[in-house]
């Protein structure tokens, strides 16, 4: 089931923080026809609280003996001992780097705090290469920190070791989960009772359960009040590990009880667990009376826990593979990868995946197919976010989730069903304001334009510019002005739109058309003799533009013989007067008076010449 503190996390945090783990909790799951084996030794010359010794060895062995026919799916090296810890040691000569050290600390009311550490690697690549082979430990510079503070060896906690535990698959094994879990706990005087709960167990059959522990510093000599419960059953293995003294320096791997302040064992848990479990629950104590009524405890540190539990279970998990996003526009579409990779069972088909945005959901799909152990499925789906969104976002996508963060599918892992992809949008700027283009009156409040002429201060390629009379249209890119270098507006003002390819998006601008009546043209002559030239007192510029113009024609006498306005030009035709109404005038000078009736325009005066 999914849990909403996976998002809460993430909004409050922002990003995903790699926290320092301490508690013994879970760190790997496999899941397969899996198991483990184990090797390892202490570097103590013998036993606390037996042997009188301060100093530790500098190296010991061990031998791996694997069968042939297994595949390594994982091997971990682990080391401890007293003090802070050295992260920097060999194997076979090999310098190996901690991936991880782990502190516990021991409050001694006469030597002040005594610290202890467990440090870990993964060495699958070598275990793999070099196979069944003694491997010899080294450089593990913990002496140092012993004869640092003589509690060590007052105290007999001084101790150090090693172990290399390997995962392994056998096709003959039944479908297994196996859990390793790790960090560092500690009991003693001062704490004498943890419990740990280990969470993600899925127990399909308790036939072959079991559980491994790894840990330091127990002694043999010391068992007082000392038990190791599981799920509230107290659990042995008897001769080696007895239920009064579960850690008293014994590997189970080779049957030893010289593992000094070491143990690495495996008990048989068929018994103490049940099908259906899905967690196990761990109770250590230590400390009671001695024969003379002296309170006495061991002094127990918790490196890692591993169970191998019959299980057979998807294990969803869900990958953002790339994501398309469009310019200005809030839909996004995202293909994912959904995998059953870590599992014993397949995926069904119809397994639901959501998405989020800052906790709304923004989108749903669903998985088609059933998935088969170790395979995948891909697809996509378009989520939208809300408007006005910010550019940069982080999208959620949660698989086994139907929309409320909860699952339905019961799988092996219940906390990897979350990917996060940070994904940005592509806004559009703002609206870039132009200057205008002014056009001369071409009749009717019209004018050509060259849409171009607005955008000589912007550096462009004319493929990449378009031009749309709304910014709907603009962003659809539908109904382009198809030849810009030549339109005439339909409205005054008129504003266009243009749209500048700027990958990976578009700019946008905006200017207006204007018209405006320019000064007209007046002829200095015409002929109105009907040979179909020059016909008439053709003023360019006037007619149906300044379509409240009077004209008034003179003879050289001063006597008005003709007016006009925008629905009557002059072809010759006397209209005023006492005679000839109707008639052309004589070839000779006549004067013109032609009031525009324009604001912008004082009225005009000039003479044309008539002639046949």
């Amino acid at each position: 089931m999914k849990r909403a503190q996976y998002i809460l996390c993430f909004l409050l945090f922002g990003v995903t923080i790699s926290l320092f783990a301490q508690d013994v909790s879970l760190f790997q799951q496999f899941n397969g026809r899996y198991d483990y084996t184990a090797i390892g030794n202490t570097l103590n010359p013998g036993e606390n609280n037996v042997s009188d010794f301060c100093t530790i060895l500098e190296t010991s062995e061990a031998t791996l003996s694997l069968d042939p026919s297994l595949t390594v799916v994982k091997a971990y090296l682990y080391w401890a001992g007293s003090g802070l810890g050295d992260n920097e040691v060999t194997l076979n000569g090999i310098e190996i780097t901690a991936a991880e050290t782990y502190n516990v600390f021991y409050d001694d009311g006469i030597f002040g705090e005594l610290s202890y550490f467990s440090c870990y690697a993964d060495i699958t690549e070598q275990i793999i290469s070099e196979g069944n082979v003694n491997y010899q430990f080294a450089d593990a510079d913990i002496n140092p920190s012993i004869l640092s503070n003589q509690g060590y060896c007052s105290r007999k906690t001084n101790f150090g070791g090693w172990s290399i535990y390997v995962i392994y698959e056998d096709n003959t094994l039944p479908l297994n989960q196996i859990n390793l879990y790790q960090g560092l706990e500690i009991i003693n005087r001062n704490i004498p009772e943890i419990n740990i709960t280990l969470t993600d167990v899925n127990v399909l059959d308790t036939e072959g359960a079991k559980i491994g522990f790894l840990a330091w510093e127990g002694d043999n000599a010391l068992n007082f009040g000392e038990s190791l419960s599981i799920n509230n059953n107290i659990i042995s293995n008897p001769p080696l590990n007895l239920a009064d003294n579960a850690f008293n320096g014994t590997n189970t791997f080779t049957n030893s009880n010289t593992f000094f302040n070491g143990d690495l064992d495996v008990y048989n848990i068929e018994n103490n667990i049940a099908i259906g479990d899905t967690e196990v629950s761990i109770k250590l104590t230590t400390g009671g009376l001695d024969s003379d009524g002296n309170y006495r405890a061991d002094l127990i540190i918790i490196n890692n826990i591993i169970t191998v539990l019959n299980s057979q279970l998807p294990d969803a998990t869900i990958v953002i593979d790339d994501n398309i996003v469009n310019c200005g526009d809030n839909s996004i579409e995202l293909f994912y990868t959904v995998n059953n990779f870590n599992s014993t069972a397949i995926l069904p088909a119809n397994t639901q995946i959501a998405f989020y945005l800052d906790g709304l959901l923004i989108g749903q799909s669903q998985t088609i197919n059933n998935i088969a152990i170790n395979a995948s499925e891909s697809n996509s789906a378009i989520v939208t976010v809300p408007e006005n969104t910010v550019a940069n976002i982080t999208v959620i996508a949660i698989v086994d989730d139907d929309g409320t963060m909860t699952g339905n599918v019961t799988e092996t892992n219940e906390d990897n069903n979350i990917i996060f992809e940070d994904i940005e949008l592509l806004i559009i700027p703002d609206i870039t304001i132009l200057n205008n283009l002014i056009g001369c009156n071409e009749g009717f409040e019209t004018s050509t334009y060259n849409l171009f002429d607005t955008l000589e201060s912007l550096n462009y390629n004319e493929a990449n510019i378009s031009f749309y009379l709304s910014l709907e249209d603009l962003e659809t890119q539908s109904n382009e002005i198809l030849i810009p270098s030549s339109y005439n507006n339909s409205s005054n003002p008129e504003t266009i739109f243009v749209r500048l390819v700027s990958p990976p998006c578009y700019e946008i601008f905006q200017f207006n058309l204007i018209v405006e009546n320019c000064p007209p043209y007046v002829p200095q002559g015409f002929s109105p003799n009907d040979d179909r030239y020059n016909d008439w007192f053709n003023i360019q510029g006037l007619y149906d533009i300044f379509t409240e113009h009077e004209l008034q024609i003179y003879n050289r006498y001063g006597d008005i013989v003709f007016e006009g306005n925008n629905d009557k030009p002059w072809f010759g035709i006397i209209n005023r007067g006492l005679n000839n109404h109707g008639n052309i005038v004589p070839v000779g000078t006549y004067f013109y008076i032609l009031n525009l009736n324009d604001p912008n325009y004082q009225p005009l005066v000039g003479w044309v010449y008539v002639n046949y």
